[in-house]
Formats: C-alpha cells, sequence, structure tokens
C-alpha cells in the first residue's frame, strides 16, 4: 500500500556483517591504539601488541559490542513479512521475487553511514532518488554520477539498514514502460572516509572516557601515603618521648623511634636522649603482656560459654533420642504405618550419630581440661615454691640491670658536667648565664636519679629477705612430705591384712550359682523387667534392655546366667507354626516355695 510505502519504519535486516577491506579497519584500529578486532570478535592482526598504545585493564573495542552503533536494532514486531509495492508521487517501487535468494552485499565497513545504488533509470534525478531513500531517513548528501549510479550517505548508521531493505526493487517513474524510465535497485554498504573518520573520533572520545573513568576509580581505591617522619630536633625529641608515655600515640611514636634510629640520628651527644627513649618503650613490655593476658582470659571464657552451650545441646539430642527409643517400643510401635516406622528408625539414626558426635567433642574438651588439672596436681608444692624462688631470682636480676643501668647513666652525666665545666672556661662571658641553667639541671637529675638508686637498693634488700623465707618454707615442706610417705607405707600394711581377713568370705560366695555382684546386679534387673512384663519376654528383647543399660552386655552371658537360675527364670514355648516364639518368664515366687 502507498501509505506503508511511505511509513517505512525498517530498524534492522538481519545479516552477516564480514569485514570488506581489513586494511583500513586495522588502520583505524591502530591509530587509535587497540587491537583490530572482526566483526566476529577474532583479531584481524595476530602480533598486535596491545601495549603500544591501549591502557591496561580496558578491553579492544569491537565493532559488534553494544553501544557503538553498528549492530541494528531488532526487527519491530509491527513490519511486514513479505515485502510489498511502494507507491512514490514520481515513481512506484515493485518487490522482487520472494522465492530469489537475497541480494548480495559487500562487508561492511566500520561507522558506515553511505550507501552504493546501482540499477537507476537513465532518466532519474536527484529529486526522484531524494523521494525514495528519504523515506529511510535523513539524508546530508547525495554524489550522483552519469553511469545510473550514486552514492547516499545519511545521519545515522541505522537508516544504512532502512536503505538496504530497498535492494532488489524494480523501480518504474510514472506509467511509462520505456527502458530509459525503469530499473532494478542494487543497495549496497560504501566506503567513506568521512564515516571512518567520524567513528575513530567517537573510539577516540569513548577510550578517553573510559580511561578517566578507571583513573578516577584508581584514585578512589589507592591507600593514603603515609605522614612524613619529621626530622630529629632537640624539641622533637622531647615530643617523641612525651607521646612514647601515652598508650594511645604509642604506636606512631616508635615508628618515628625507629626512623630517627636508621636514619643514623644517634651520636654522642644525642645518645642518652635516645637512652632514655628506648627505655620508656621497654617500659611498655609490661602492659602489652597484661593485654595479652587479658585476651587470654577472655578466650577462656568463650571456651567456658562454648562448653555449656554444647552440654546444652546435648541435653536436648538426648531428650530427642529417648524420645525415638520410647516410640520405638512394642505398645506405640505396632500403631504406626510401616512408612512412618520408617521414618521413625532413619530419624533415630540420624540423631544417635549426631548425639555421638557431639558428645565425642564434649568428651575430647573435657579430657584436655583434666589433663591440664592432672599435670597441675602431679607438679608437688616443692617445684612450685622454687618456681616462685626463680621468679623472685630473676627480678631480682632485673633490678641490678636497672641498677648497672642507672649508674652508667650517671657516669654519662658526670661526664657531660665534665664537658661543660671544660667549656665554660673557653667560652664568652655571655654564654655563663646559659651553662648555669644547664648545670642547676643536671644536678637536679642527679640528685633524681640518687633517689631512685637508694629505692632500689631498698626493694633488693626486701627480695633477699623474702628470698629466705621461702628457703624456709622450702624447708617446712619436705619434711611435711616425709611424714605423709611414712603414713602412706602404714596404711598400705593395714589394707594387706584387712584383704586377708576377707578371702574366706569369697570363698563361700564361689559355691553359689551366683558368681559376681554384677551378675547380682543383672539378676536384679532382670527379675524387674520380666515383672513388668507377666506373658514372658524374648532373650534379644530383655538383652536390647541391659545394652541401653551397658553396651558390653552380650546375650550368650545372659542366656547362661537365666538358664543356671531354674527356680528364678522359666523358659516357655508360644504361638504355633512359623510363629513358634521362645519367651522367658519371671518365677521366682514359685521357686521360693520348692526350694
Amino acid at each position: 500500500s502507498a501509505d506503508g510505502g511511505r511509513n517505512l519504519s525498517l530498524d534492522s535486516i538481519p545479516m552477516g556483517l564480514p569485514m570488506s577491506d581489513p586494511t583500513a579497519w586495522t588502520t583505524a584500529m591502530n591509530n587509535l591504539g587497540m587491537a583490530p578486532m572482526g566483526m566476529t570478535g577474532q583479531p584481524l592482526l595476530p602480533d598486535f601488541d596491545p601495549a603500544l598504545g591501549m591502557m591496561t585493564g580496558i578491553p579492544p573495542i569491537n565493532p559488534m559490542m553494544p553501544g557503538l552503533g553498528i549492530v541494528p536494532p531488532p526487527i519491530p514486531p509491527d513490519m511486514p513479512a513479505v515485502k510489498e509495492i511502494i507507491h512514490c508521487k514520481s515513481c512506484t517501487l515493485f518487490p522482487p521475487n520472494p522465492h530469489l535468494p537475497p541480494p548480495a552485499t559487500r562487508e561492511r565497513p566500520p561507522g558506515c553511514k553511505t550507501v552504493f545504488v546501482g540499477g537507476l533509470p537513465e532518466n532519474g534525478t536527484e529529486q526522484i532518488i531524494m523521494e525514495v531513500f528519504e523515506q529511510c531517513g535523513e539524508v546530508i548528501a547525495i554524489r550522483k554520477s552519469k553511469k545510473n549510479f550514486c552514492h547516499i550517505r545519511f545521519a545515522e548508521e541505522f537508516m544504512v539498514d532502512k536503505a538496504l531493505y530497498l535492494s532488489g526493487y524494480r523501480i518504474r517513474l510514472g506509467s511509462s514502460t520505456d527502458k530509459k524510465d525503469t530499473g532494478r535497485l542494487h543497495v549496497d554498504f560504501a566506503q567513506a572516509r568521512d564515516d571512518l573518520y567520524e567513528w575513530e573520533c567517537k573510539q577516540r572520545m569513548l577510550a578517553r572516557e573510559e580511561r578517566h573513568r578507571r583513573r578516577l576509580e584508581e584514585e578512589r581505591f589507592r591507600p593514603p601515603s603515609p605522614p612524613p617522619v619529621v626530622h630529629y630536633s632537640d624539641h622533637e625529641c622531647s615530643v617523641v618521648a612525651e607521646k612514647l608515655k601515652d598508650d594511645t600515640k604509642f604506636l606512631e611514636a616508635i615508628q618515628t623511634l625507629l626512623t630517627w634510629i636508621e636514619r643514623g640520628e644517634v651520636n654522642r651527644r644525642t645518645a642518652n636522649n635516645f637512652y632514655s627513649m628506648i627505655q620508656s618503650a621497654n617500659s611498655h613490655i609490661r602492659r602489652l603482656v597484661n593485654e595479652k593476658a587479658a585476651h587470654e582470659k577472655e578466650m577462656e571464657e568463650a571456651k567456658e560459654k562454648f562448653k555449656l552451650a554444647l552440654s546444652g545441646i546435648l541435653v536436648q539430642f538426648e531428650q530427642i533420642v529417648a524420645v525415638y527409643h520410647s516410640a520405638s517400643k512394642q505398645k506405640a510401635w505396632d500403631h504406626f504405618t510401616k512408612a512412618q516406622r520408617k521414618n521413625i528408625s532413619v530419624w533415630c539414626k540420624q540423631a544417635e550419630e549426631i548425639r555421638n558426635i557431639h558428645n565425642d567433642e564434649l568428651m575430647g574438651i573435657r579430657r584436655e581440661e583434666e589433663m591440664e588439672m592432672s599435670d597441675e596436681e602431679i607438679e608437688d608444692p616443692s617445684e612450685m615454691k622454687e618456681t616462685e624462688e626463680s621468679a623472685l631470682v630473676s627480678q631480682v636480676e632485673a633490678l641490678k640491670e636497672e641498677n648497672d643501668s642507672l649508674r652508667w647513666q650517671l657516669d654519662a652525666y658526670r661526664n657531660e658536667v665534665e664537658l661543660l665545666k671544660q667549656e665554660q672556661g673557653k667560652a664568652s662571658r655571655d654564654e655563663d648565664t646559659t651553662k648555669e641553667q644547664q648545670m642547676k639541671l643536671l644536678q637536679q637529675a642527679l640528685q633524681g636519679m640518687q633517689k631512685h638508686l637508694l629505692k632500689v637498693q631498698d626493694e633488693y634488700k626486701k627480695r633477699e629477705v623474702e628470698l629466705e623465707k621461702v628457703r624456709e618454707d622450702k624447708l617446712k615442706i619436705e619434711t611435711l612430705l616425709e611424714n605423709l610417705k611414712e603414713q602412706e607405707s602404714s596404711t598400705s600394711r593395714v589394707c594387706a591384712c584387712s584383704q586377708e581377713k576377707e578371702c574366706p568370705v569369697e570363698k563361700t560366695l564361689s559355691n553359689s550359682p551366683v558368681k559376681s555382684e554384677r551378675e547380682v546386679l543383672l539378676v536384679g534387673i532382670i527379675s524387674t523387667f520380666l515383672h513388668v512384663h507377666p506373658f514372658g519376654a524374648s532373650i534379644e528383647y530383655i538383652c536390647s534392655y541391659l545394652q541401653r543399660l551397658d553396651s558390653k552386655i552380650c546375650t550368650a552371658e545372659v542366656e547362661v546366667l537365666m538358664t543356671r537360675l531354674q527356680n528364678t527364670f522359666r523358659q516357655e514355648l508360644s504361638g504355633v507354626g512359623a510363629s513358634l516364639e521362645k519367651r522367658w518368664k519371671f518365677c521366682g515366687f514359685d521357686g521360693l516355695k520348692m526350694t
């Protein structure tokens, strides 16, 4: 129809887009610094070096990538599947035979906006060509030749696909049938410098935007550089010394101190300052040890919480398993269907397996705790005292080392005082006041060090007194241990005598059918169980009950014990034919009359 011809809304034609002239494509991509890719994504130059112009992290731009405007949009659903006659003002377009193959096209150049149109009528003018092809989109330029062909450049790339839809149509000017007024249109891609240039500019712009975006991301995720370390001076030294005494600023100060020492700032003049800062750093060791102990305590508390939670879970598992076992008894078991019994048995096995795993884990924790407790109990009190004594000795040695270091520091201060005295005589009178102030400061520091030395000596004497007390306690504990050993030897003799007296009683028990206390307990438990079941029970049923109490009990042992006690237990046969079953009953009341 004429309306359908005038309102062509063809957005795309399904077609393959191979490359025609790989040289132009390769040149354009090399200018952009990107690896040239074919329309199928394969590289045209296998030896292309992406490091020449492509930024790392940016994939090579493929003409088939979305957003580049080369792949046409999908065909709209309202597009006619069969080509129809198109009526224009000055001409009419007749569709080709639908059974013929589609017209061949050349390889599509990148950024193609220009088409070649051949097969035009000899009497065709630019106005007629504009009338036909302006329905495909905005036409920028038409270059017509005298040999019945022309080149048309569109504003956008998708308009080229609409123009290709007209390839194969027969054109007739007006109603004339003259050869000069008829022709068969052949529309194909055309290679133009302007199209390639615009496409290259677009790719460069996209590459710049991508590089800019990558740079912003790298700058956002790049960690900040550490602050520079200040140079050493007396003022900065005093600031760092104060920071070393503060727990919150200790890490920053210790890094500054390390940098100064590595730079070689330590010399004869600054050695005492650095020694005092190192001593301040050493005082933080005790704080770090205390922090470690606090963390270990928190870990122990977490272990206790975990153990309590695990024991609570085990209790719940035990209750669930008890529910399964009670449901497996004959009173409730007979009322369930086969499928329900199967599910209950499967659930019971799973619950028992999980319970055993958790129980083993809890027992492992308890064994570790018991081993730790046993190790602590094995240690003698004398060893504990020895450890305390060694700790005191180590503290005394530390005090000695501190005393020696203080003496050395005093010697250093005295040497500095002597040097100051020598420099005082040589220097001018203007510097006398400053030197006197330094002398006063040094004298005050010497007095403070002397007081500290006296305190250290007093502590040393106290530690020696404590050492003597510990040695006396050690002697007392050794005497107590000897007395305890003598008492243990006497008690062992008394036990041997008592065992000899109990031997005849055991001989009298050996003549009875019950040979041990364990068998007596088994007889009592079996009697109670059979008393609850007056119609008797099979030996497997009895053993399953006993194995819940003790898994080491076997069926043969129980059966031998019950056959020995004929006056207490009696075996009967019940049922007929295939349902014949042996049952044990309790006959202790009748057996008591017979004996």
